[in-house]
């Protein structure tokens, strides 16, 4: 049998692949193979897939695991929100952004003690 990408009757459905493993990883793809009565390869294509939502899934990626970090930090005691005591800095980062300018401007204004 030839391998390559496709036949004359169109693409091939499967290719083999040839892996290497240590003994301890044997000993887990035939664990797995038995927990999971089904065979090497359908377990092999499972952990391949389970490792690519892990690399695609948005709650893994280093520059979006910030979303929502500020979500309880706590306020200012000096300028709460109204009936507020914690604010929701990524839903109401304008706000708080004018408010702390707003505090800057005005402790600006006072007259120096000296």
């Amino acid at each position: 049998m030839k391998y390559g990408t496709g036949t004359p009757d169109g693409p091939r459905v499967s290719e083999p692949v040839q892996v290497y493993l240590k003994p301890s990883d044997q000993d887990r793809l035939r664990r797995l193979t038995e927990e999971l009565e089904t065979n090497k390869s359908d377990v092999l294509r499972r952990g391949l897939a389970a490792l690519e939502r892990q690399l695609t899934d948005p709650r893994d990626h280093p520059a979006l695991r910030v979303i929502g970090l500020g979500a309880s930090c706590a306020r200012d005691p000096a300028a709460p929100l109204e009936g507020e005591g914690e604010h929701d800095a990524a839903r109401e980062h304008d706000r708080f952004l004018a408010d702390s300018e707003t505090a800057a401007w005005e402790a600006s204004r006072e007259p120096d003690d000296g």
